[in-house]
């Protein structure tokens, strides 16, 4: 069964291209424009794995994982942020309140996708 990936940004153009990149991989693939549509989602598509961007309009990607944190059913997802915001102080709050991982934009994405497979544990 293929793994299942939900995208979280509201950048189109970094939506189209994760989306198509992650459909090349293998990956079951929905996407979520900002903060509230990323919870809905979640509750009805039950990912493995979130790329999640940090800025977004109605809940930051921050208020999403923090929310997401705190149900103890979403204790196995997996939360990768990316964000534009690469500081120490902005890397250091995502994974402080519960992210897997950061990654910064621009991003490589051959290695964003060896990182999903790395966190999923996809050969």
């Amino acid at each position: 069964m293929a793994h299942k990936i939900l995208i979280v940004d509201d950048e189109p153009n970094i939506v189209i291209s994760l989306e198509f990149l992650m459909k090349k991989e293998g990956f079951e693939v929905a996407v979520a424009n900002d903060g509230e549509e990323a919870l809905a989602k979640v509750a009805a598509f039950n990912p493995d794995l979130l790329l999640l961007d940090v800025m977004m309009p109605k809940k930051s990607g921050f208020e999403v994982c923090e929310a997401l944190r705190a149900d103890p059913s979403r204790a196995g997802l997996l939360i990768l942020m990316l964000t534009a915001k690469g500081r120490d102080t902005e890397v250091a709050k995502g994974l402080a309140i519960g992210a897997d991982a950061y990654v910064t934009k621009p991003f490589s994405t051959k290695e964003l996708v060896a990182k999903v497979k790395d966190m999923l544990g996809v050969a």
